[in-house]
């Protein structure tokens, strides 16, 4: 069983791993075709080992596409999308 404490940490780690890729993405994503940032942002996701819905990557990906912010504590708090490996 885990602690409150063990559960932030992870809470933690999983907000900062989404806010790097989304970083990552976002840092090109004017010059990039929709298709490229679902790549790209599927790539970033596999190497921080963190999971989202399918629902969630495409929202994800438009927000970036569409030059919109993207509340990565939301996102982190959903327990339906996946977390740190």
């Amino acid at each position: 069983m885990t602690t409150s404490g063990e559960d932030m940490n992870q809470q933690d780690a999983r907000i900062e791993a989404l806010q790097g890729v989304v970083d990552r993405v976002t840092s090109w994503q004017e010059s990039a075709t929709e298709g490229t940032i679902h790549d790209e942002l599927d790539r970033g996701l596999a190497e921080a080992g963190v999971t989202l819905t399918p629902e969630q990557r495409d929202d994800v990906a438009q927000r970036i596409s569409d030059g919109q912010d993207v509340d990565v504590r939301a996102l982190a708090s959903d327990s339906e999308a996946g977390g740190p490996a």
